[in-house]
């Protein structure tokens, strides 16, 4: 095994060889991650109300009713969450197809398990920076009875709790479409998105006409 490289940007104080193994650490955490997301709707739908029997059942005295489960991601730079009830699945991006006569913020359409779905670059919705596309991107499958998309994320960040009665109002400069589907902000400063607004909004098309 070839010794790991010096990198220039590390302090003195870090050791090359233990920057290396939290990367390799990081890099499994994101694979199992994935693993856990990327199964059928059905089964991850299953598995989470068999985790919510648990918690019920387990943490009566412990747990705060209005705490609920989120998934944490990244997009340009910025820190984001939504209800893990409304995730589907995580998939890398590997290709998708652009589509004519479509609103600027639709990437385009994927094929997941056979189903067309519709990719959404929240990017582009959201007005934050947009950098060219690459093999670390993800795709977010996001869905609720009536409604099913994906969103273009950067990272998967990991699993958290949050109570709701902790989120905080948007701040006063966060203004436009982004503000619409805010649930709130917590004291990290990850935005927290209202997941039944974004799926539920008759207002925002997500397919050609």
């Amino acid at each position: 095994m070839s010794e790991p490289m010096n990198d220039p940007q590390l302090p003195p104080s870090v050791d090359p060889a233990r920057w290396a193994q939290l990367h390799e650490r990081l890099a499994e955490f994101e694979r199992r991650l994935l693993e856990g997301f990327a199964i059928d709707p059905e089964e991850r739908a299953a598995r989470l109300r068999e985790r919510s029997r648990q918690w019920a059942c387990a943490a009566d005295d412990q747990a705060p009713a209005d705490e609920f489960e989120v998934l944490r991601f990244g997009i340009s730079g910025e820190l984001y969450a939504i209800a893990s009830e409304h995730v589907a699945q995580v998939l890398p991006l590997n290709q998708y197809t652009p589509l004519p006569n479509t609103p600027a913020y639709v990437l385009g359409i994927v094929n997941v398990r056979g189903r067309i779905v519709s990719v959404l670059d929240l990017r582009v919705l959201f007005e934050l920076p947009v950098d060219s596309l690459s093999e670390r991107n993800f795709l977010l499958i996001l869905h609720s009875p009536e409604m099913e998309f994906g969103v273009l994320i950067d990272r998967v960040l990991g699993i958290a709790q949050i109570r709701r009665d902790a989120l905080q109002k948007a701040p006063a400069n966060l203004t436009g479409v982004r503000a619409n589907y805010l649930l709130g902000v917590t004291a990290e400063q990850v935005t927290v998105l209202d997941g039944a607004r974004l799926l539920g909004d008759p207002d925002l098309p997500v397919m050609a006409d």
